[in-house]
């Protein structure tokens, strides 16, 4: 299935597409079951669970390689990657999406800042130039092979440059062939206003739950014309909750029981990671 014709087709109704980040596999998983149509592998879930580290650029191609694979094997749904900076140059940004490309991924995001990057909602960051970001765009584009695979150009700009020069740098991504563009970290409603009028590209918002950027109605992102709301760490920040909740109990009781509703149950465990599947795969093969 081309999952990235179906990626395609969903962000140009430009319908605020709800997209849930997923740090890993299991992730993914309840992704797919609660019911979203796409996930987006996000690079600083990936860098907080797989290293315990800020999202500062410390994941490498292969960590992101390695887990764009398993969560392909592991859910139907379009998958978006979040390859930071691509890596290096415009010549490490080919290889980085013919690596990811190979892997699974149906849509790479690549991001204007310098190496190594920061999370878009930390200060003190810095941009390459846009010339050097417009040949990172025309390299991603020109080492696609599935002419669906969509190519994301983020611009973080608007904390460095201000929102026009990130506009300005939009405009220019869309025109060297990028699909998607996500001005990163608006900071009030009338950026946000003036962000969705000023590109006829899909677009991408990215909220961050306790970030620089406001929390919208579902709705409004809709009737703003945004293509894509991202929750890159939704997923992430309620299972440090309870995780924090269910020890926290485990601590204070030295119990934890099913009943308690503060941990998922035995069998739903189970279901998630297929093992019913498995045992009849077992069956088959015996």
């Amino acid at each position: 299935m081309n999952y990235a014709a179906i990626l395609k087709e969903k962000l140009s109704q430009k319908r605020a597409l709800i997209v849930p980040g997923a740090a890993n596999a299991l992730a993914a998983r309840v992704i797919e079951s609660v019911g979203f149509e796409a996930l987006y592998l996000s690079g600083a879930g990936l860098t907080n669970t797989f290293y315990g580290l800020p999202d500062l650029g410390f994941i490498n191609l292969n960590d992101l390689a390695t887990h764009t694979s398993a969560i392909k094997d592991a859910v139907q749904l379009p998958l978006i990657v979040d390859a930071d900076t691509g890596f290096g140059n415009a010549l490490n940004v080919r290889h980085t999406i013919k690596v990811l490309e190979r892997a699974g991924a149906d849509a790479v995001q690549l991001e204007d800042q310098e190496s190594p990057k920061r999370c878009g909602h930390f200060n003190d960051k810095s941009v390459i130039t846009t010339r050097e970001m417009v040949g990172k765009i025309r390299a991603a584009v020109d080492a696609r092979i599935n002419p669906d695979f969509l190519v994301i150009a983020r611009t973080d700009a608007n904390a460095v440059l201000g929102l026009q020069a990130a506009l300005e740098r939009a405009q220019l991504y869309s025109e060297a062939g990028a699909d998607v563009i996500f001005v990163e970290a608006p900071k009030n409603l009338d950026e946000i206003k003036l962000i969705a009028s000023s590109l006829s590209s899909p677009q991408i918002i990215n909220i961050v739950i306790g970030g620089k950027t406001p929390t919208l109605s579902h709705e409004v992102l809709k009737e703003m014309g945004f293509a894509m709301v991202l929750y890159a760490n939704a997923a992430l920040q309620g299972a440090i909750t309870g995780m924090q909740n269910a020890l926290g109990e485990l601590k204070s009781a030295g119990q934890l029981e099913e009943s308690s509703g503060l941990v998922a149950g035995f069998e739903l465990r189970q279901a998630l990671v297929q093992k019913p599947l498995l045992d009849a795969l077992e069956s088959k093969y015996k």
